[in-house]
């Protein structure tokens, strides 16, 4: 059978069938030989002599089907049932005790035609249990003999002396053996079985309980570690982008402002190179042609003068000649008219030429009036009038007009030469003011170069600081920060306000000490440590609901256990009742007999409290076993009690109930240990003719003195026990049985 199903189902024994097959004995109690019973026949008597040890073969069959009582095999200890020695046999250091089925019909829940069992027993105690040859547990043995209603102790053995031990026995141990008769016995350890499970069950649930609650707080504090350490990587997921973002501007930015200013640089490098050469230039141009004009001004200035004094020199002189040339003229009239013409002209020649600044324009003034002064002089004395006079006048006059002239020409060569001095140092003033101009400008661009320079220098800071912030970055966030390299320049980084990326900085920072004061360390090996204990507590929860779903099962099975056996009880002991009339009226002549449960009853347990001076008190209440009680009614006596009978009808009723229940679920063998000891010759007969009836469903081996019994049986053992105290067995045929039985 297959342990854990809900039902069993036993093989009917077959009419002809036969499961007991042999049973060897070695160095067990008496038999100190190895002594073998085989099994040919449906009803096998076991016969001899008080003392030779024929019973020790009902306690062999105990013994080796897994009787753990020593009580129960007339022993103390199991060193007991070894064979104590003999003067011509030494004592044994182990017994053993061998029994053979025949399983054609599967009786046992082997895949064997022939099942073995063998129990062996050593002087320090030890047990040991074969099947088949092989090593098992005593539970093995017991399940699958339970599973084929065979036991070590119950009613299929009926020790010697024990016929009404069913009647003598308590009501609980009544229905213990009808619910081993049943086939319950197999139920029974199952519950039993499933019941310890269930107990370790809700152990192992309050121990996987205890362990959550043990590893709850450290759980919760993980938990709110994680909290912490997710809320940080949410913020390092934040500081990534918006550090990503900052750097590849800044990156941006800083490579546009070095390239602008490194060529800013070198443009105004080049310019200050080109400035200085034209300022080198200048100078050697300033100052050549200057130191040369104020020297031809001066010299035709004197050269002005010295024509001036004599045009001057002259004039006097053609005054003094035009004088006397008038003193021998004077009674000459001048017309007014004419004087009149000559003085609105000259007058509105000297108007005009007291308007002139040119000097040019002013000599060719001069030079006009000196022609009308001249013409107005000839019209006034005509070309009659010469005289030595008039000859000096006209010299002097022509000398005037040459020292005019050359007046007019130092005039003329003056103002080239203070022109071309003044453009000279106009010239000189606009280089002057070039240079200044240029001067100026190289002083600007210095400027400017120191500006640059103090630029590269706050860039070089700018740059140093930005590489502090990529490794702080890579620190924070890891080494694909540095990705900024490759991205694209993005866009407006380079056109915006530096307010803005001043802005995103302020929120880096912000950011990186929000996760400084997070106070996360090895954040891998909290998390690790929270994913290991999450699932440790998953794993237990996991455990709990697994042990609670095992027990809820397992208090199903145990209900539907006890559903089974209290239907089977129910039905079972329906039966046995019936049969227990029918057999109780045959040895009887009549009357009847019946089991019945009572009615369970309740006690309360007591326990002593921890102060001594307090008194008992009371605990809940147990509900006790529902045990079996009998009642029978005699022909023609008014008893019902069990307590009032004879010892024949005690006999007679034990033999009544023990027949009842193994016709209900019949055993496959049952072992009898002198039961018909106390029966008359009439009841004998009854009781043989029982045997019979029994051999039909199960094997019998009987222990008898009986002759009607005897008779009965198909096959007889005898036991003798010779001078050296070891029991031994002598066949007897059944002719020869019969023959005895007459």
């Amino acid at each position: 059978m297959l342990w854990g199903a809900k039902h069993i189902v036993v093989p009917r024994p077959i009419s002809n069938g036969m499961y007991l097959k042999s049973i060897e004995l070695i160095g067990f109690k008496s038999f100190g030989r190895k002594t073998a019973l085989q099994f040919g026949s449906r009803v096998v008597a076991i016969v001899g002599p008080n003392g030779s040890g024929k019973s020790n073969v009902a306690e062999g069959f105990r013994f080796v089907l897994g009787e753990q009582s020593m009580k129960s095999m007339r022993s103390r200890r199991g060193e007991d049932l070894i064979w104590g020695g003999s003067p011509t046999l030494p004592r044994g250091n182990r017994a053993g005790v061998k029994v053979v089925f025949d399983n054609s019909t599967h009786l046992l829940d082997l895949d064997f035609t022939e099942v073995t069992i063998e129990r062996v027993v050593h002087r320090d105690g030890e047990n040991e249990y074969l099947l088949n040859g092989t090593v098992v547990r005593l539970k093995d043995v017991i399940r699958l003999l339970a599973g084929a209603h065979i036991g070590g102790s119950g009613y299929q053995i009926i020790s010697q002396g024990e016929a009404d031990r069913i009647l003598n026995a308590s009501p609980k141990e009544r229905r213990e053996m009808v619910e081993d008769a049943l086939g319950l016995k197999l139920f029974q350890h199952k519950k039993i079985e499933s019941e310890r499970k269930l107990e370790e069950t809700a152990i192992n649930i309050d121990k996987t309980k205890s362990l959550r609650r043990e590893i709850a707080p450290h759980l919760k504090f993980l938990g709110a570690q994680v909290e912490k350490i997710e809320k940080a990587r949410a913020m390092r997921v934040e500081l990534s982008h918006t550090l990503t973002e900052y750097l590849s501007r800044e990156h941006a930015w800083i490579r546009a402002e070095e390239a602008r200013v490194s060529g800013d640089a070198e443009h105004t490098r080049s310019r200050v190179r080109e400035l200085e050469e034209k300022l080198k230039t200048i100078h050697a141009h300033t100052g050549v042609s200057q130191k040369e004009a104020p020297g031809r001004v001066r010299e035709l200035e004197e050269k002005l003068a010295r024509a001036r004094s004599e045009r001057e020199l002259v004039a006097r002189e053609l005054g003094r000649a035009e004088g006397a040339a008038e003193a021998h003229s004077r009674e000459r009239v001048v017309p007014t008219s004419l004087v009149r013409e000559f003085t609105d002209t000259l007058q509105d020649e000297l108007t005009k030429a007291l308007d002139l600044s040119d000097a040019s324009s002013l000599r060719e003034s001069v030079g006009r009036l000196h022609i009308r002064v001249r013409s107005f002089v000839e019209k006034i004395f005509g070309a009659l009038h010469t005289s030595s006079h008039t000859g000096e006048a006209e010299r002097l006059s022509h000398a005037l007009e040459k020292a005019q002239k050359e007046e007019v020409s130092c005039v003329k060569d003056v103002d080239e030469a203070r022109r071309e001095a003044l453009s000279l140092r106009e010239a000189e003033f606009t280089r002057e003011q070039e240079a200044t101009r240029i001067e100026s400008e190289i002083r600007t661009c210095r400027a400017f170069e120191a500006q640059a320079g103090n630029a590269r220098s706050e860039l070089s800071l700018v740059r140093q600081r930005f590489e502090e912030e990529v490794r702080e970055g890579v620190a924070l966030v890891g080494a694909g920060i540095r990705d900024y390299e490759k991205a694209e320049t993005p866009k407006g980084a380079l056109s915006e306000d530096r307010r803005e990326q001043e802005k995103r900085r302020r929120d880096i920072e912000r950011l990186k000490i929000k996760i400084e004061e997070s106070g996360i360390g090895n954040s891998d090996a909290v998390t690790q440590e929270y994913t290991q204990t999450m699932g440790r507590d998953q794993f237990l929860g996991k455990e709990v609901a697994d042990l609670e779903a095992s027990a809820a099962k397992l208090k199903d099975i145990i209900a539907d256990l006890e559903e089974t056996m209290d239907k089977k009880f129910t039905e079972g002991l329906g039966s046995i009742n019936e049969a227990l009339t029918l057999f109780f009226t045959k040895l009887f002549g009549g009357g009847s007999a019946k089991m019945h449960v009572e009615t369970p009853k309740r006690v309360r347990r007591v326990s002593l409290s921890e102060s001594e001076e307090d008194e008992y008190e009371a605990s809940e209440e147990d509900e006790l076993y529902a045990g079996l009680s009998i009642t029978v009614h005699l022909p023609r006596k008014k008893v019902r009690g069990l307590e009032v009978l004879s010892g024949g009808e005690r006999a007679l009723t034990s033999i009544a109930l023990i027949f009842a229940i193994s016709q209900v679920h019949p055993p496959p063998f049952l072992i009898l240990d002198e039961t018909d000891a106390a029966l008359d010759e009439a009841n004998s007969r009854r009781f043989a003719d029982m045997i019979k009836e029994l051999s039909k469903k199960s094997q019998l081996v009987v222990i008898t003195h009986n002759r009607a019994t005897m008779a009965a049986s198909g096959e007889l053992y005898g036991v003798t026990m010779g001078s050296d105290g070891v029991s031994t067995l002598l066949s007897v045929k059944l002719e020869e049985a019969e023959r005895i039985a007459k």
